[in-house]
């Protein structure tokens, strides 16, 4: 422990790699308070899912984009469910994996495989920026959409561009955090006794704001966002930190992971 951050009271909203991420700030000295925000479950209904898994493996698509790594991981696992992970990761291994951040290449890398087409930034708008300059015209696309996103804007482009569009959807959010919990958290930024809200996610972000609303204390958020530093892991969620209309003060440069993530909180706060 170097004690960078001894004094520092930092919420985390992290459900999956919480405690990897809290100990990592607990190392430095920061007292975490843990609120996971979002849970994540497979697709209630497998079905549809599986019928894509099936048409993938049958007949591959020319460009496969990949919006998470969780999202290739259940395809996979589902795959498994049915003994296809083997032709699903051999499907995968002829067409142009285009992804969007490190997450999915780092589960293409689990796999034996590389992205053929990263997307920078890692952004809706930057797949499409990146593919505007690419020849769709009569490829097949299949597209690993992830929860609570219309995507309507890459809808709509690769309609226009691409000779057919194949999305899938392989798993869902669920709230994780009791909401007494939520508001609780939001009364201490109020008070002032929060220096910093890491959201490594914009569905943690969400559920922050909907348990306001629905507890009548969306004035105690703006107040606590006002006196709390907002860290954000990567540019999908500093997109929606300021399109929500609060300004991030703590991010990594490049590099969205959460190594890179502590090492800006240090600097920023240490």
């Amino acid at each position: 422990m170097d004690g960078a951050l001894t004094g520092r009271r930092i919420v985390v909203p992290e459900t999956r790699e919480i405690e990897l991420f809290a100990g990592m700030l607990e190392k430095h000295g920061a007292e975490v308070i843990r609120c996971p925000m979002v849970a994540i479950l497979d697709a209630a209904d497998p079905v549809p899912v599986l019928a894509w898994i099936e048409r993938f493996i049958e007949t591959p698509p020319d460009d496969l984009i990949l919006f998470t790594g969780e999202g290739l991981q259940r395809l996979n696992k589902l795959a498994a469910t049915k003994g296809l992970s083997e032709k699903f990761v051999a499907a995968l291994g002829v067409v142009r994996k285009i992804t969007r951040g490190p997450k999915p290449a780092r589960r293409l890398r689990e796999l034996g495989l590389k992205p053929d087409l990263p997307v920078e930034p890692p952004t809706t708008a930057g797949i499409i920026d990146t593919l505007s300059t690419e020849e769709l015209a009569g490829r097949r696309v299949a597209v690993q959409l992830y929860p609570d996103t219309p995507h309507a804007d890459l809808r709509e482009f690769l309609r226009r561009a691409a000779g057919s569009v194949d999305p899938v959807l392989p798993y869902a959010y669920a709230s994780a955090a009791d909401a007494a919990r939520v508001v609780e958290v939001i009364g201490e930024m109020a008070a002032g006794r929060v220096d910093l809200i890491a959201f490594t996610s914009s569905p943690q972000l969400r559920r922050l704001q909907q348990v306001a609303r629905a507890n009548k204390c969306e004035d105690s958020l703006a107040e606590g966002f006002a006196k709390t530093k907002l860290a954000a892991v990567g540019p999908v969620v500093a997109a929606a930190i300021d399109a929500a209309g609060w300004q991030v003060a703590v991010a990594p440069p490049d590099n969205f992971h959460l190594r890179p993530m502590v090492n800006a909180i240090v600097e920023a706060l240490g």
